[in-house]
């Protein structure tokens, strides 16, 4: 029977305020989220932040350089000890012997990791001599770079980003997969499967695979000797592998997209499976079946920019090119996709992730849909398939999630470390219970007692029965 009273949980050394931060960070904006830290495996409370801020990167980077992103921090952290979220001070943050906050943080960047490190390759500034960076606890990155320095924040003394003990950072889409594990997937995926959630091997591995901006996917294991580890993630650019066309036109978008982007020999399947991808096929049905242009939805797609994917995909009526395009994007998203599962055989599930999944879902859904069919067309090793469990994430936010997760995952570690182990006693026992532990151990006793006469009885009618 399960233990009716909860585990007494007491700290070896002296008690900090323990919060992990968790960080979504792309190109256009910083998203932050304080969460109380996990007090065990168990606890689910933590989930719910206690503190957010979104902030738009643009203008700290112009203003403070390579110092951005230290600066950002330190206002998020001023402006949570200033709201009613808290009662904790400044002196609590900053370095000194009332230092009693620990806050480990994991963010997840649009970007390449390099040691612990995202240098974002589409934001740039130019360095303003006059400014004196010494003053926030970095040095220059010289290289006009927007750079966040996972050790550098962790080591940092500067005033109130000194609470961040530790410090991970993870691609982008790394952060999409640890945000699967959080899924809710009766209430935030759809089966594109039927009884996929019935067919998940909690020790299997998983797969991301999802379409935004750009092609992301990721993949997750979990070793059998020791599961309670749990799921580690894996980044990977295979979003950037070669697009394979199926069919006439296929072929012919192929060649288009080679032109295009000035490549002899292939093109990656993000030229056609992402946002952008919706609009260089849309831009080559354009040109090939000029009569079928609507002026009105092509004039609002040139003036559209980074907006001309969104653009298609809302005018995708019957009978229209957007509508072509979309099932181009659709069926090749789902090869991707099925190609994805014969390589890693994801029997923990694989999530179609990304912006453009809950946008085009009615291409991806139904069975015979473009998506599906694509997923299923993989010849004699079809039925591999049959063994993945499949899902569409709803979910927009899983990057945010996926960094709160690692960093759960990360404060157990910094705590070990530290030796801030949990240890686990049984509870005060009650006159009561220890009335009924006794009653309950003079039964045993008694029970064993007439087993063992029982069992000598049945031995002399044995030996009874033999003499006679």
């Amino acid at each position: 029977a399960p233990n009716k009273h909860p585990q007494h949980i007491k700290m070896t050394t002296p008690k900090k305020h323990l919060f992990v931060l968790a960080g979504d960070i792309g190109g256009t904006n910083s998203r932050l989220a304080l969460h109380n830290a996990p007090s065990n495996d168990d606890d689910n409370s933590y989930k719910t932040p206690i503190f957010t801020k979104q902030y738009g990167n643009e203008q700290y980077v112009l203003n403070h350089g390579a110092e951005a992103f230290n600066i950002i921090l330190t206002k998020f952290f001023s402006e949570f000890l200033d709201s009613d979220k808290t009662t904790l001070t400044e002196t609590q943050f900053a370095p000194g012997p009332q230092n009693d906050v620990a806050i480990v943080a994991c963010f997840a960047c649009a970007g390449p990791i390099l040691h612990n490190a995202c240098t974002f390759t589409n934001i740039e500034f130019k360095k303003k001599e006059e400014e004196d960076s010494s003053s926030v606890g970095y040095s220059v990155n010289e290289s006009n770079k927007f750079v966040i320095d996972g050790n550098a924040i962790a080591t940092s003394t500067c005033h109130l980003v000194n609470a961040v003990v530790h410090c991970r950072v993870v691609n982008d889409f790394v952060g999409q997969g640890y945000g699967a594990l959080d899924l809710d997937v009766a209430k935030e995926t759809v089966q594109l499967v039927p009884n996929s959630d019935k067919r998940i091997d909690d020790l299997g591995p998983k797969v991301c695979v999802g379409a935004g901006t750009g092609l992301g996917e990721c993949f997750l294991t979990r070793s059998s000797r020791s599961p309670s580890v749990g799921y580690e993630c894996f980044p990977s650019e295979g979003g950037h592998v070669e697009y394979a066309p199926r069919s006439e036109l296929e072929t012919e978008l192929l060649h288009y997209l080679k032109e295009k982007f000035v490549q002899q020999h292939r093109v990656s399947v993000e030229r056609v499976v992402s946002g952008k991808g919706l609009a260089n096929i849309y831009e080559f049905l354009a040109k090939k079946f000029p009569d079928r242009v609507d002026k009105k939805v092509h004039d609002e797609f040139l003036k559209a920019g980074d907006m001309q994917g969104k653009v298609v995909n809302v005018n995708a009526t019957e009978g229209s090119l957007c509508l072509q395009a979309v099932e181009i994007c659709a069926s090749a998203y789902g090869s991707e996709c099925g190609s994805a599962a014969l390589k890693f055989i994801p029997t923990g599930g694989l999530f179609v992730t990304g912006g453009l999944t809950p946008k085009m879902l009615k291409h991806i859904q139904p069975a015979d849909s473009p998506f599906m069919k694509a997923y299923r067309d993989k010849g004699r090793v079809s039925p591999i398939l049959d063994t993945v469990p499949l899902f569409a994430v709803m979910s927009e936010d899983l990057g945010l999630r996926g960094a709160r997760v690692c960093a759960a995952g990360e404060m157990k570690v910094w705590k070990e470390k530290q030796g801030l182990v949990e240890v686990r006693t049984a509870p005060p026992v009650s006159s009561t219970e220890k009335q009924v532990k006794e009653e309950s151990m003079w039964m045993k006793s008694l029970v064993t007692i007439l087993h063992v006469a029982a069992a000598v009885g049945v031995l002399g009618a044995i030996q009874l029965h033999r003499k006679r």
